[in-house]
């Protein structure tokens, strides 16, 4: 244990730019233009609003067909939900398109 500690000091010592880790790459964090900005944008809320819309059509699905009658109706709600969230998710591209036209 002793020696080997002796073994990595020495290393240390007679190669000492061997301790020192390499220099971390720049990282450009800045966007190229704006139209990258709007089409991000657009990805991310296509994204979230279908997921979304996905969650509320498997929920209204499982209340739906329980057979109670409060669970179904909110079953129908969260069918109607799902339809609007699929409909914001196709008119997503449309909106952030006009958004990115007014910035520009």
């Amino acid at each position: 244990m002793l020696l080997g500690a002796a073994a990595v000091t020495a290393t240390f010592v007679a190669a000492p730019g061997t301790a020192y880790a390499a220099e971390p790459a720049p990282v450009v964090l800045a966007a190229e233009s704006i139209t990258q900005v709007v089409d991000n944008i657009r990805i991310w809320l296509l994204g979230i609003l279908a997921a979304w819309a996905t969650l509320c059509l498997t929920v209204g699905f499982l209340r739906y067909t329980s057979g109670e009658p409060g669970e179904v109706e909110k079953g129908k709600l969260a069918f109607r939900s799902a339809a609007i969230g699929y409909a914001g998710a196709l008119l997503a591209p449309l909106l952030v398109t006009i958004v990115g036209e007014w910035v520009a």
